[in-house]
Formats: structure tokens, C-alpha cells, sequence
């Protein structure tokens, strides 16, 4: 029985790794080889960077929130532990819209923080 190159589920294989590979520059996209390569590397960086993407906005969120308590002269983390305190449950996603957009509701937090003590 003759060897079966051309098989229709190896080309399906085959195309699936080009198709992801679409945008790289050279013999990355072209040959088979260097494509499972540069497919194999996206993958893992794509896992990867999902991770860091939730630290970098966390680390943004609370860049955020710093600048707002420097407006009125209160620490960061003691802003966040008179929040505990006051038993305010607002994460920090929210607390950073609040200190860029929203002065006015930012700074009625800080007074009860501030009065908490």
C-alpha cells in the first residue's frame, strides 16, 4: 500500500499553523517549521502577557489612587486601611475612577476616612 503524504487532515494541520502564523515576517509565515516555532513562541508569550496585563492596570489603578490622596495629603495605604476600617468595600478599579474623574465623590471618601480615625 503506498504512503499517504497528502492526507487531507496533515494539510488541515498544516494550514492551521500558517493561518496563525499570518503577520510574520518572512519564512516564519511560509515554511512549516519556523512557523510552528513562531506559532509555539505566541502562544506562550499570549499566556503569558494575559497575566501581566492584570498587574500592569492593578499598578496603574493604584498609581490612580496615590495621586488622588496626594491631593489631600493622605498615604495611600492609610487611605486603603481607614476604607477597611469604615468597612467601605470599593476595589481599586472603581477607587481610581473616582480619584480621575470624580473629585467631588473622591474626596467625600477621604473625609471619611479621614474622620474614621
Amino acid at each position: 500500500m503506498p504512503r499517504v503524504k497528502h492526507a487531507p487532515a496533515s494539510a488541515k494541520r498544516r494550514k492551521k499553523v500558517l493561518k496563525a502564523a499570518k503577520g510574520a515576517r518572512g519564512g516564519r509565515s511560509k515554511l512549516l517549521r519556523t512557523a510552528k516555532e513562531t506559532v509555539q513562541k505566541g502562544l506562550s508569550y499570549a499566556y503569558r502577557d494575559r497575566k501581566a496585563k492584570k498587574r500592569d492596570y492593578r499598578v496603574l489603578w493604584i498609581t490612580r489612587i496615590t495621586a488622588g490622596c496626594k491631593k489631600y495629603d493622605i498615604l495611600y495605604s492609610r487611605f486603603i486601611k481607614g476604607l477597611k476600617k469604615a468597612k467601605i468595600e470599593l476595589n481599586r478599579k472603581m477607587l481610581s475612577e473616582l480619584a480621575a474623574t470624580d473629585d467631588n465623590a473622591f474626596s467625600k471618601l477621604i473625609k471619611l476616612v479621614k474622620e474614621g480615625k
